[in-house]
């Protein structure tokens, strides 16, 4: 029988060298998030299916991989339909499972709570370049803070890890999915096709003005109108408020997200601009939201926003909610590219025994050097000792032979 060589499609084996990136990159995240206040959460990757078909994660839910009921609690009479089969799924992202954690646990938490999760999730995707099916996601969630200060710490606490992982230029948009709501009421676009409205304004960036509204055509919308929303799209947005005084947005709305702006762009030299085609595909947002574009890349490496609907559905009270992911595979991938270098580790030390050596003084010395905080490997000489010197050295060891 041969052995299968390879991961399961959208899979993927990481390298020592991987591993190390992966690694720091967290450890700094841990550090940059601790001091903004964020306490770590973990929750598992299954979750019963009703949780995840809540309809709360939008085309997420399409991809679901589903977990059939076992042993005592499959019975001949389950077995009508595949959905019947099925008790549990995998976590398509933390969202959803840091909903049903705090509905589970709200009576042992701080309030507001300051969620800090990172964890593997995974989607059944086409598996092409770039997409997979297991990947990490690390997600910032302010939970029970009705105001804009969730959004302003929210950001600030991302812009100050991108700032030691030396990112200068990048960008960060804001928009309100009250205000998107708004413009389609004005110009007399229908409500009931307000998803889909938003999904091709979503596809801008790609589609171009055109392509938006050609899609608009599709539903049936007069042309008059569909002129109308996208002149109004195109104005000047250098300004929320004389952005939205020509649709006379609730002057409260306007408010709010103009000190955010305002605000985090006092506490950094990060572009913040306002974007009134800014969607985020996620139907769960209630307010501002935010996406984080780096200079030279044509997607966005973090988003986020306020959800102050979905909590409620899970612990049955009202809670206000606000989060943010960085994306962090995209990150890593980022950081490849530009060559970045991790700091200088501790030094190494690689101790080469023969059949001759004194092994409990060898094994003596590499005690003291690790208590040193050294990096000890202790090895017996290999036949082919030169690929063993060069690998060492490879990895910085400063080889000894005992």
């Amino acid at each position: 029988m041969d052995f299968i060589k390879t991961p399961t499609k959208g899979m993927r084996d990481m390298m020592p060298k991987d591993m190390e990136l992966r690694e720091y990159v967290l450890n700094l995240m841990k550090e940059v998030y601790h001091t903004f206040g964020f306490e770590m959460i973990q929750t598992p990757v299954v979750e019963h299916i009703e949780n995840l078909t809540s309809k709360q994660g939008g085309e997420n839910e399409k991809l679901i991989f589903k977990i059939m009921k076992r042993g005592e609690k499959l019975t001949e009479g389950d077995i009508h339909d595949f959905d019947s089969l099925v008790d549990s799924g995998l976590r398509y992202d933390l969202t959803v499972p840091l909903a049903r954690f705090y509905a589970n646990n709200m009576q042992e938490l701080s309030s507001p709570f300051r969620a800090f999760q990172m964890g593997n999730v995974y989607r059944a995707e086409r598996n092409q370049k770039g997409r997979f099916r297991e990947f990490m996601q690390c997600d910032l969630d302010i939970l029970g803070e009705k105001t804009n200060l969730a959004e302003i710490e929210l950001i600030t606490a991302v812009i100050t890890f991108l700032k030691k992982l030396n990112f200068q230029n990048f960008t960060i948009k804001l928009n309100d999915r009250r205000i998107l709501q708004k413009m389609v009421e004005y110009v007399g676009l229908p409500l009931n096709e307000l998803d889909s409205i938003l999904i091709s304004l979503d596809k801008l960036d790609k589609i171009g003005m055109n392509g938006v509204k050609e899609e608009l055509e599709k539903l049936d919308i007069k042309e008059e109108k569909i002129t109308k929303y996208l002149t109004l799209i195109t104005q000047d947005t250098s300004s929320v408020s004389s952005y939205c005084k020509s649709f006379e947005m609730d002057e409260s709305i306007v408010k709010n997200l103009q000190e955010i702006i305002d605000t985090v762009s006092t506490l950094s030299d990060a572009n913040l601009v306002f974007d009134p085609t800014l969607v985020r595909g996620m139907g769960y947002y209630t307010g501002p939201i935010f996406e984080i574009m780096v200079e030279d890349l044509p997607f966005a490496i973090g988003g986020g926003g306020r959800y102050d609907k979905m909590i409620e559905k899970f612990a049955h009270i009202p809670v206000s909610a606000c989060g943010f992911s960085i994306g962090f595979e995209r990150l890593l991938l980022l950081l490849q590219e530009r060559g970045f270098s991790l700091p200088e580790e501790s030094s190494k030390v690689a101790y080469i025994m023969t059949e001759e050596s004194n092994m409990k003084e060898v094994f003596q010395k590499a005690q003291k050097n690790r208590e040193e905080k050294k990096i000890v490997k202790v090895l017996y000489r290999n036949k082919n000792y030169k690929f063993q010197k060069e690998s060492l050295e490879k990895e910085n060891y400063q080889i000894e032979e005992v």
